[in-house]
């Protein structure tokens, strides 16, 4: 089936978590996880982070139930 964005777990799109109920994983983790690697990770910056999370949301589909 693949990653959707998720309908009823959702914050700002649902990308993450789509991505945590795919693998089947804490979501409120992944956000963490997301967001600390945006912050932290050198060479990573924030603005990235943000491009990629809108771009998942524009190509992840959304789940149908």
């Amino acid at each position: 089936m693949g990653i959707r964005r998720a309908k009823r777990d959702r914050y700002i799109s649902g990308v993450c978590g789509g991505i945590a109920r795919h693998f089947g994983w804490n979501s409120n983790a992944v956000r963490l996880v997301v967001v600390l690697l945006a912050v932290f990770i050198p060479g990573v910056s924030v603005i990235p982070a943000v491009i990629i999370y809108a771009l998942l949301s524009f190509l992840l589909p959304e789940e149908d139930f």
